[in-house]
């Protein structure tokens, strides 16, 4: 077998999680890995309410963090296991009032375990998206399914062509054209929008498709990284 062949045998064997999951993922709408990010987020808390709650060493790492970051914390709303929010919050409270009688800012040490599992799952996929530059049957098929999605969103490719450290990648040219000429199209769609919101050209917006008379909403989609969204929660209860 050549180094060729065992290369591309190696992503078929060592990713195909991921590669199931972007498959999936594209079959949706919006930017697959935040679609990706948002469903691993819900399991990873679900898991910790059910897994991890009597566990002392995750409860002192979390009660360290000041538990989850505001936004994380408004989702435990969406989830039914009243017990072990009881307890998580419970910590985080015991040490809020504590700062309060003392007159002292509360400073936690540590970050919400959220965020940080979202960065680790973002660049684990960041990653895999930059190594698939070559012809395997997989990587044909990642690109076949990829470029049938709705693509990445701005930040996530902005992303994908720099490192948390700011170094470059080397994005893959498919990649790299699809993205893009995806955001080209995309700013071409919002000047026509634009022109025919005109006062007195009523009759030519009214011609526009429905996609293209909101195409605001796409662009303001696009635009922004999606922090799980209540939709990605809700769907699971």
């Amino acid at each position: 077998m050549t180094g060729k062949e065992e290369s591309e045998n190696s992503m078929a064997v060592e990713k195909h999680i991921n590669f199931f999951e972007l498959d999936k993922a594209s079959q949706r709408k919006g930017c697959p890995l935040c679609t990706i990010v948002s469903d691993r987020a819900y399991r990873y808390i679900d898991n910790t309410l059910f897994e991890h709650i009597t566990n002392r060493g995750f409860r002192a790492l979390f009660r360290a963090a000041g538990g989850f970051c505001s936004f994380h914390s408004r989702s435990l709303l969406s989830f039914r296991d009243g017990l072990a929010v009881a307890i998580l919050s419970r910590d985080i409270l015991e040490d809020r009032i504590s700062c309060f009688e003392k007159k002292a800012l509360w400073k936690p040490k540590g970050r919400c375990p959220v965020c940080v599992e979202r960065e680790k799952i973002e660049q684990e996929y960041l990653d895999f998206l930059a190594q698939s530059d070559g012809n395997s049957p997989e990587e044909q098929e990642l690109r076949s399914y990829f470029t049938n999605s709705d693509g990445l969103c701005a930040p996530h490719y902005a992303s994908l062509l720099f490192t948390p450290k700011g170094l470059k990648r080397n994005v893959p040219v498919w990649i790299k054209n699809f993205q893009e000429q995806k955001f080209k199209e995309l700013k071409k769609r919002l000047d026509l929008f634009i022109e025919l919101s005109a006062y007195g050209r009523e009759s030519e917006f009214s011609r526009l498709n429905e996609k293209d008379q909101l195409v605001w909403k796409e662009a303001a989609a696009c635009l922004s990284e999606n922090l799980d969204t209540q939709d990605a929660f809700a769907k699971n209860q």
